[in-house]
């Protein structure tokens, strides 16, 4: 209870700094002149620490209007105020290239399905430990994936997304850091991106090395840099840690439930936890390398059975004492998404109290964290600074 008490003292005086932290974001974006705007001059201005706080991450674009990792999605997630936006989740083609999509599996993404010419490329693969069944990038090339479209990952949470399906192709990594250039040069702000490698040392058994391929895109595009807009994300430390040899981008280990094993632990035989990876210890380890933690939102706030919220852990506190910053995941609007708190109604595509539970989360002292609706959260964000 004591902890809890000291958070809530300390958030009222943060909330008087993050709102200053606010405008002078503000006035930094509207302050970009031509100069900024020409040729990716803009880039490497301010860094991590010119973001406002706390930050407004698209997940996956705007998920909760479009199908996930599409321009419409990116494009979206930028017109709704997101200062972040989550593109993408990096996998590999068969001839090397990098691609965004959740999962490598593009059955649930794509209209794959509806391709008899790829009939004979479903297949069943084990995927970190999980028999999974479907089509995956990597027995694709690029211009094969290219014939396909996106479509809803999730249609019962989001049918209303589903009239969109078809309209957007899978994008390239490339094309998203072309995408940023235009976009940064168009709204006349910096576009920031926040890519995540998947899987890594799945696809580095199947000679796909993801690390290599991202540095050396970043580098032809000049974004390799410490103050670059581009961080790069993982679930597995070692990719983050590989990453941290081959470029200065800022750095996100990404957490899930503490009694899982990251991966690349399992396939090591490194017995530890994410519960180890969060105590004091393992935090000091995680800063020798990356900037920050992307733990799932129940590290920060833990649930009760019955999945209403329940304890503030130190997490947020512990984090902070050794320089990293935090950006959890993921907000949602709608009911199943959300703490049980904060639900209206038993409708699985109904909307239930957001506002309420993104209040609730910034008053633990997060930096950020990822939304699929980044007009919520930025409205969240400003009752919050200003209340």
């Amino acid at each position: 209870m004591g902890t809890q008490e000291n958070e809530q003292t300390g958030g009222t005086g943060r909330r008087a700094l993050l709102g200053a932290a606010v405008l002078g974001a503000g006035g930094a974006v509207l302050g970009l002149s031509g100069t900024a705007r020409a040729a990716g001059a803009g880039y490497g201005s301010g860094g991590l620490k010119s973001l406002p706080k706390p930050t407004i991450i698209g997940h996956r674009g705007a998920s909760g209007y479009r199908p996930e990792h599409t321009f419409g999605s990116y494009n979206l997630a930028l017109d709704l105020g997101a200062d972040v936006v989550e593109a993408g989740d990096l996998v590999p083609t068969k001839d090397g290239h990098l691609v965004c999509r959740h999962e490598p599996e593009i059955g649930g993404t794509t209209n794959v399905a509806d391709h008899p010419e790829f009939a004979d490329r479903k297949t069943t693969k084990v995927l970190d430990g999980v028999s999974t069944t479907g089509w995956f990038t990597e027995d694709f090339t690029l211009a094969e994936l290219k014939t396909l479209r996106a479509i809803e990952r999730i249609p019962a949470n989001r049918p209303h997304n589903t009239i969109y399906n078809g309209r957007w192709e899978i994008p390239t990594f490339e094309e998203v850091l072309k995408w940023q250039d235009e976009q940064t040069r168009k709204r006349g702000r910096q576009v920031w991106i926040y890519p995540e490698t998947k899987h890594p040392t799945y696809f580095r058994k199947l000679g796909l090395g993801l690390e290599e391929r991202v540095a050396k895109l970043l580098h032809k595009y000049g974004r390799d840099k410490r103050n670059s807009p581009v961080i790069l994300q993982s679930f597995e430390p070692s990719s983050i840690q590989r990453l941290n040899t081959l470029v200065d981008n800022p750095l996100v280990v990404l957490l899930s439930a503490a009694n899982t094993r990251p991966w690349d632990f399992v396939e090591a035989g490194d017995p530890r936890t994410v519960a180890d990876l969060i105590t004091p210890k393992g935090l000091r380890e995680i800063a020798g390398y990356a900037q920050g933690l992307g733990p799932t939102l129940d590290l920060i706030i833990t649930k009760k059975a019955d999945g209403s919220l329940d304890r503030t852990t130190t997490l947020v506190a512990d984090a902070h004492k050794v320089g990293l910053i935090l950006h959890p995941y993921t907000m949602r609007n709608e009911n199943p998404f959300l703490p049980a708190d904060f639900r209206k109604g038993t409708d699985a595509d109904g909307y239930g109290d957001p506002f309420g539970a993104f209040r609730t989360y910034f008053a633990t002292g997060i930096d950020g964290v990822f939304t699929d609706n980044a007009d919520t959260g930025v409205l969240a964000r400003q009752d919050f600074v200003n209340g």
